[in-house]
């Protein structure tokens, strides 16, 4: 998941509907974008950038799981 795409988005007040609609891309492909599930286009992540005024790389960090050792038994 990359949550400071999510964030981004919930604190510009919008839908992933209207994220999609601006990027021109379906919904589904902008929520597989946003769990990390897909890349998305270097076009795309140049819209991100200035849709929300944040850096790709920023948008771009994913969050990490961590599994602790009891977890994984």
């Amino acid at each position: 998941m990359r949550i400071k795409l999510r964030q981004a988005r919930i604190e510009k007040g919008l839908t992933q509907q209207q994220v999609a609609d601006e990027l021109y891309l379906s919904i589904r492909q902008y929520q597989r974008i946003e769990t990390g599930k897909a890349q998305g286009s270097i076009d795309t992540w140049d819209r991100l950038e200035d849709l929300f005024n944040i850096p790709q790389r920023k948008l771009r960090e994913s969050a990490e799981i961590h599994l602790s050792p009891e977890d994984s038994q």
